[in-house]
C-alpha cells in the first residue's frame, strides 16, 4: 500500500503533498482544540503497535506489497484527529527508517493510510453506532466492519493513483485484481483484529476507546456570543 519514490509522476506527488498535508494540518488543528492530553500515552503505544503489526510484508506486484494497515483501529481508540496524526507519524517512520514508502510520495501515502480511516472509517463507526444496539459487541463489530471498508477504499484509491500517474508500465486490470484480491483478505484480517482489540478494551478499559462515548470538543467561544450571553 506504500508507494515508493520514483514510481509516480512529479505532478501526482505534488498533488499528494497538497492533499495529504492539508488533511494532516486540519487534524493537527483539531487536536489542538480537543482535550487530547490524556490520550497521548495511548497514541505512543498505538504507534509502536502499528509499526510492529504492519511489519510483515507480502510482495504483490511491482512497487507495492500487502500488509495490515491499522488506521481504523487508531481512529476508534484515539478519535479521527489524533488517530490520523498518529498514523501519519507511523507512515513517516516507515518511510524514513524502514524504507517502506517514499518521501516524494509521502503525501499520497498519508491520504491512503491516515486520512481515509479518519474521514471514511471513523464516520462509518459513528453511523453504525447510531443504527446498531448500544452494546459492546455491536460497537466492536461496527469498528471491525469500518476497518474492512477503509481497507477496501484505500486499496481502490491506491489503484487509481498508480493507474493514473505511474511513470512505469502498469497494467491497471492486473494491478486491480492483485490489490483487490489481497486487500479483501487483509480487510477481513484487519476487521477481526480491530473487533477483538476494541471488544477487549471495552471490557477492561472502555475509557481508552474514543468511540465508546461521543467525541467532546473544546471550542473557543466567539466574542460576539459572549456579548449576547452577557
Amino acid at each position: 500500500m506504500h508507494i515508493p519514490d520514483g514510481f509516480l509522476s512529479g505532478e501526482a506527488a505534488a498533488v499528494g503533498w497538497v492533499v495529504g498535508g492539508s488533511g494532516i494540518a486540519l487534524c493537527l488543528r483539531e487536536v489542538g482544540l480537543d482535550d487530547n492530553e490524556r490520550k497521548l500515552p495511548v497514541a505512543g503505544l498505538a504507534a509502536a503497535f502499528f509499526l510492529v503489526a504492519d511489519s510483515p510484508l507480502v510482495p504483490l506486484t511491482i512497487g507495492t506489497d500487502g500488509h495490515l494497515l491499522g488506521g481504523t483501529l487508531a481512529m476508534a481508540l484515539l478519535g479521527p484527529w489524533l488517530g490520523a496524526v498518529t498514523m501519519a507519524v507511523v507512515t513517516a517512520i516507515q518511510a524514513l527508517a524502514l524504507g517502506d514508502g517514499g518521501i516524494t510520495t509521502f503525501g499520497l501515502n498519508m491520504v491512503n493510510l491516515a486520512l481515509i480511516p479518519a474521514f471514511v472509517g471513523y464516520p462509518l463507526i459513528l453511523l453504525l453506532r447510531r443504527l446498531l444496539p448500544s452494546t459492546r459487541i455491536a460497537l466492536a463489530g461496527a469498528c471491525g466492519f469500518a476497518a474492512f471498508v477503509s481497507v477496501v477504499v484505500a486499496s481502490t484509491v491506491f489503484v487509481s493513483e498508480v493507474s493514473l500517474a505511474a511513470v512505469v508500465r502498469v497494467h491497471p486490470a492486473t494491478l486491480a485484481k492483485t490489490m483487490f484480491g489481497t486487500y479483501t483478505v487483509v480487510g477481513v484480517l484487519e476487521a477481526a483484529l480491530t473487533t477483538l482489540v476494541v471488544r477487549a478494551l471495552l471490557e477492561v478499559r472502555p475509557d481508552l476507546v474514543s468511540v465508546a462515548t461521543p467525541l467532546h470538543r473544546r471550542r473557543r467561544v466567539p466574542v460576539s456570543e459572549l456579548d449576547r450571553a452577557a
